[in-house]
């Protein structure tokens, strides 16, 4: 590369990032392959590198000497919007096509068709809609001068984040003419990653094609520490007293959006203040949360991985984990937020009792069995040209739907299966065959990234060491500065006042128990629920789990009774519901026996009314916890109860210990109704959801 493209190099830069910017080590090598040589380039540098101003200078250039646009494939919508404002900032007209925005499809297309845009942004998930990829990809190979793969390391099944939609990057690299340089950036790729998507990458090319930068991953500006808090009660306890003493604001990352809701309540309640952010947020809401932080109007942004990669705030002055991510490399990746822009951010992991039970689920939920993918592909055969809906596997298959559709979508990528709408077609003489052995060896992986994640902390090493050599930095070193090489800071006593508000705001207030409208028949089409033998709005004391008052509702199912202090809880959650109740009756269990009946009856006394055990379990199918979707649900359910005897028709409240998936006490509801009663309440002592 001349010495005047350099200087127009470093002048994008400094229009980047201010006028004292400076390139860091390998930025410019691989602006100059991407720009000079067209290369094909992978950049696994820690984050806060500054792998955008690669690809934003590169294409600043690129654009200046005729090249087509950049397309960067991003997962982040957050990452999107950072993106465009940092793109405008060098003149470049940037635009997005993804979840937020599909009827843009026309707008971008013509904008490509008359060369007026210079850097495009898409969702992965983009790449595997089929009319995306029939009518945009190839306008995108036909006129790109620049591939983006932002988070290279979803592509790799060794990956952390492993998402089938990247597999599609394949088909894109396939289509694009020689003379396009490929740009694939990550900051949390261990060996395994390198080299799976180095292949990816090289696949179809002489390997000396392929240049790789790959920097060391230790970050001077963070102080590591482990705070081991098995209750929940502790660890609210814990950032309601010590997030005043942390830096500027900052992220609390939890594992689940319920608890997401769950601190950012306490927190609030404690006057810090405090939003919750996932996935299931809309939109509109989610930039809301992360402008306010981003302007230090919030203490806390307590989120899921949802807030991950990709939201770029220099002086994010701390990250907490609520609970421990299921890897090492998901916890580099969620803390490489804080101290990108400062000398010195706060970085704390509270350990809970619960992430072992959470961080199996999520391993467990990976691969389906080979019967049940087996099952699913011999219906799509079975019917035909016509294909099959998720809503119709459902019947098929004990899978819930995200996971069905993530099944369908890594069988759609394989070439097993086509899609045609919403619809699923299996793919006629397809080679495709179940890779047991390969989804084993993952799930393994997977199990030992967990091994190493519980360890962390507890193996004396430094806490950035063990970062580093989990994903195999080159030179890992001691940091000198976390809790182990020099000493805790937060592990001090915890207020006992805190700690007892906390258990209280555990149990503070009963779980709304949604009304069911719609249900699915034996084929798995939903139909409605008439008014007449709809549950009402129930309640639940506590979730499973919660620290609130499951640990009493677990204990009296091991004892075989529940404690007085929870019927007293319960009398308490219906009387402040106010609904008018006539009598009480219990969901009776072949395997429990009289323990909810018994709950029931004393509750019924508590209140002041009649019990009345009309209801009998007549045949002993699975635990309805094994039933994985509504149309398995309800199977489950069709048939099992009898109602006898004399039904009051006064209100009526439904007693059961622990709702799963809420079709048992929507459908006997039904039947109560049927034989009489008056509108049924469910009450539950703990909801799984």
């Amino acid at each position: 590369m001349s010495t005047a493209i350099d200087t127009r190099a470093e002048q994008h830069l400094h229009a980047l990032a201010g006028p004292d910017a400076q390139f860091r080590e390998h930025q410019l090598d691989a602006i100059r392959d991407l720009v000079d040589d067209r290369a094909r380039v992978l950049c696994v540098q820690r984050t806060g590198w500054g792998k955008s101003a690669v690809y934003f200078v590169a294409t600043a250039l690129l654009r200046e000497a005729g090249a087509g646009p950049t397309l960067i494939v991003s997962p982040l919508l957050a990452l999107m919007r950072n993106q465009i404002d940092a793109a405008r900032k060098l003149g470049l007209r940037a635009h997005t096509i993804n979840s937020t925005n599909r009827d843009a499809w026309s707008e971008v297309s013509s904008l490509l068709e008359s060369d007026s845009v210079d850097l495009l942004l898409i969702s992965p998930e983009r790449l595997n809609n089929p009319q995306f990829r029939e009518q945009m990809l190839p306008m995108f190979a036909e006129r790109v001068g620049l591939l983006v793969v932002d988070e290279a390391h979803c592509i790799s099944d060794w990956g952390h984040d492993f998402r089938p939609d990247y597999r599609r990057i394949g088909d894109m690299l396939e289509r694009l003419p020689d003379g396009v340089g490929v740009l694939c950036t990550t900051a949390t790729a261990n060996d395994r990653v390198v080299a799976d998507v180095s292949e990816q990458l090289q696949e179809g090319r002489e390997p000396a094609e392929l240049r790789t930068y790959r920097g060391a991953l230790g970050r001077s500006s963070l102080r590591f520490e482990v705070v081991d808090l098995p209750s929940q009660a502790d660890r609210l306890a814990w950032l309601a007293q010590r997030l005043p003493e942390l830096p500027g604001s900052g992220i609390v990352y939890t594992l689940t959006k319920r608890d997401a809701d769950l601190v950012a309540t306490w927190l609030t309640g404690q006057g810090i203040a405090a939003e919750a952010y996932s996935g299931e947020v809309e939109t509109e809401r989610r930039v809301d949360v992360e402008d306010r932080l981003l302007r230090n109007e919030l203490k806390a942004v307590v989120a899921t991985s949802a807030l991950g990669m990709g939201y770029d705030k220099p002086d994010l002055g701390f990250v907490v984990h609520y609970q421990a991510p299921g890897s090492v490399i998901s916890y580099y990746q969620q803390v490489g937020r804080a101290g990108r822009g400062i000398d010195r951010a706060e970085v704390v992991l509270l350990r809970g009792a619960e992430d072992r039970r959470i961080q199996d689920f999520v391993i467990e939920q990976a691969f389906p069995r080979r019967e049940v993918v087996d099952r699913v592909l011999e219906h799509l055969e079975a019917v035909g040209h016509d294909g099959a809906m998720t809503q119709e596997l459902m019947a098929q298959v004990n899978l819930g739907r995200s996971r069905i559709e993530g099944l369908m979508k890594v069988l759609d990528v394989e070439g097993a299966v086509d899609r045609n709408g919403s619809r699923w077609i299996a793919q006629a003489g397809t080679s495709w065959t179940y890779d047991g052995e390969r989804y084993a060896r993952i799930t393994e992986l997977r199990r030992r990234e967990q091994a190493a994640m519980a360890a962390f902390g507890t193996d004396g090493r430094c806490l950035m060491r063990a970062l580093q050599e989990e994903l195999d930095d080159p030179d890992p070193q001691d940091c000198g500065r976390c809790s182990v090489c020099v000493g805790p800071r937060f592990d001090g006593p915890l207020d006992a006042l805190l700690v007892r508000d906390a258990a209280l705001h555990l149990r503070s207030r009963p779980m709304v128990l949604e009304v069911k409208k719609m249900a699915p028949d034996s084929e798995g089409r939903m139909k409605k629920i008439p008014e007449h033998v709809r549950a009402e709005e129930g309640r639940a004391l506590a979730r499973l789990g919660d620290g609130g008052w499951d640990p009493l509702v677990q204990a009296g199912r091991a004892a075989g009774r529940f404690d007085d202090e929870l019927v007293a809880a319960a009398a308490e959650a219906v009387r402040s519901w106010n609904v008018g109740l006539g009598w009480v009756t219990a969901m009776p269990s072949l395997r429990s026996g009289a323990l909810v009946p018994d709950f029931a009856e004393r509750l019924a006394a508590a209140l002041g009314l009649p019990f009345a055990p009309v209801l009998q379990r007549v045949t002993d199918g699975p635990p309805q916890r094994e039933m994985a979707n509504a149309v398995q649900q309800v199977a489950n359910v069709r048939g099992s109860f009898a109602v006898a005897g004399v039904v009051p028709s006064e209100p009526v409240l439904l007693v059961d210990d622990i709702r799963f998936s809420g079709w048992t006490l929507a459908m006997v509801a039904g039947q109560l109704r049927q034989k009489g009663s008056g509108p049924v309440f469910p009450l539950a002592l703990a909801t799984a959801f």
